[in-house]
């Protein structure tokens, strides 16, 4: 598809899936054979082999939650530019889950969704690089994958901490319903990002940090450490203060929760 694609919404068309092994891998493989627009969204009632971030599997029962990958035209930003994008889908999703689970719900470094002390959904960017004629890397494509906890209340033990929105509502949602309204969500979010409002995202983005202006511990190697989260800047790095060094970018450190 051409960059022309660009004017379609986020969420048109929405394409509904039984199964699949992941909407990611699912959505990839739409782009590369040329049959995914921008905007184009994939939501599956199951996965098979859900991806997480930093390789992690992404386990959700059977069409309980959102399993959601929309392919984005990112041709208007740089390569340099990822974690602006990851910023406006953090947003989005955080639109949606607190609209419905309230003002206790954020966004933890870099691009989980939180309620209270307990993890509500994930995202999972992943980026499509081509080589232009110059030999400059161009960044093309993105697919935005969102996992995010509805209607589960019984999870892997292995998790440690998840929570799911019939949890802390008490209440069934209709995940299909959700999804779109995600999309919309999506929508307004990445339009302003298209429309250069990196710096009020930034700031919205920190101003619903996890954690924030709070004491945290961290990992880094063997060697856990104190510190207090001061916020996140523009390259997507979590900046501290009490600790060794100022900034850690992400996978430097692991929390310990």
């Amino acid at each position: 598809m051409s960059s022309s694609s660009t004017i379609n919404t986020i969420g048109h068309p929405f394409i509904e899936l039984d199964a699949v092994d992941s909407t990611n891998n699912y959505a990839f493989d739409k782009l590369q054979a040329n049959l995914a627009a921008h905007g184009t969204a994939y939501f599956a009632q199951e996965q098979t082999a859900g991806k997480g971030q930093r390789g992690k599997a992404w386990n959700a029962e059977s069409g309980s939650n959102i399993l959601l990958s929309v392919t984005l035209d990112t041709a208007f930003l740089s390569i340099h530019q990822q974690f602006l994008l990851s910023v406006a889908t953090s947003l989005a999703a955080h639109d949606l889950f607190a609209k419905y689970a309230g003002d206790e719900t954020k966004i933890k470094w870099p691009n989980d969704i939180y309620w209270r002390d307990r993890k509500a959904g994930g995202i999972l960017i992943e980026s499509s690089v081509k080589t232009n004629k110059a030999g400059k890397a161009v960044w093309k494509w993105a697919v935005a994958g969102l996992g995010i906890n509805i209607n589960q209340t019984k999870f892997p033990k292995n998790l440690a901490n998840p929570v799911s929105l019939k949890q802390i509502t008490g209440k069934n949602f209709d995940t299909v319903l959700l999804a779109k309204e995600l999309c919309i969500c999506l929508q307004k979010r990445f339009a302003q990002l298209k429309k250069g409002a990196t710096k009020k995202q930034l700031e919205e983005y920190n101003l619903h940090l996890y954690k924030l202006n709070q004491p945290i511990r961290l990992k880094k190697k063997n060697a856990a450490f104190h510190c207090v989260i001061k916020g996140v800047n523009t390259a997507g790095e979590l900046m501290v203060s009490g600790a060794a060094q100022e900034s850690f970018v992400w996978g430097e450190v692991e929390w310990q929760l």
